[in-house]
């Protein structure tokens, strides 16, 4: 099963942008996933092409027409998930990201202007996906990362399986400080335990570090990590050690 993707978008010519180089552009070249850019444009109905109108209520910018998204969106569905970038959509983890790998690809719908008329997404059962607390000019770059994290986790992709296992967020923690050579830099060496050849002590050590870090960088996180890890296995709450 190939992992495919649609982008509808008002610029196609925005993709497969730097998917098309590193890992995610020879994993393109090699068929282990595809890429299909829509137009939006192209389901107008009008001599204009027209994809958008006034905010019902008024207001400023424009917003883009259900019955326009509904005709490219419905010209492309099958079995895959339809998801629309917009920051008011459910934060993207990791965790969600795996599920989309596992699966047969995703419809991708970019936003521009002041967003998408409401009724599209309970009309078209659309998933909202955020990247992050932030305004972008257009949902093409949260669509570029959205792929980006899914197709690197696609079997074949990355040259060693394993090396995912241990980055941030896929055990809940920001991944532990990484160096390499020189064992030297400006004064800086690299921990002693690291170069020790004591593997017991390295794993203990950056265990330590990612979960230092995570409580130092991001607390969030940390708090989550602590709230899942106790709980047992079947949700009851294990006691810790303080109490």
């Amino acid at each position: 099963m190939t992992f495919t993707a649609t982008v509808l978008t008002l610029y196609p010519d925005m993709f497969p942008g730097p998917l098309g180089v590193s890992l995610a552009g020879r994993a393109l070249g090699e068929g282990k996933w595809s890429l299909q850019a829509v137009n939006i444009r192209d389901f107008a109905t009008d001599r204009h092409r027209t994809v958008d109108d006034t905010p019902a209520g008024g207001g400023a910018g424009m917003v883009l027409r259900a019955d326009v998204l509904a005709a490219a969106i419905d010209a492309v569905a099958d079995d895959r998930p339809v998801l629309a970038m917009t920051p008011r959509g459910t934060p993207l983890t990791q965790e969600r990201v795996r599920d989309l790998a596992a699966g047969p690809g995703v419809t991708i719908l970019c936003g521009r202007f002041e967003g998408f008329d409401e009724r599209i997404f309970e009309g078209r059962g659309i998933e909202q996906v955020s990247i992050g607390d932030y305004i972008l000019s257009g949902g093409e770059m949260g669509a570029l990362v959205l792929l980006d994290a899914c197709i690197r986790l696609l079997p074949g992709v990355m040259g060693a399986a394993s090396s995912g296992v241990d980055e941030s967020f896929e055990t809940g923690l920001l991944e532990y400080p990484q160096y390499t050579r020189p064992v030297e830099w400006e004064g800086r060496t690299i921990p002693e335990v690291l170069r020790s050849g004591d593997h017991a002590r390295i794993e203990a050590w950056r265990k330590h570090m990612a979960e230092t870090d995570t409580r130092l960088r991001r607390p969030d996180l940390w708090e989550r990590h602590e709230g899942a890890r106790v709980q047992s296995p079947s949700g009851a709450r294990r006691q810790t050690k303080d109490e």
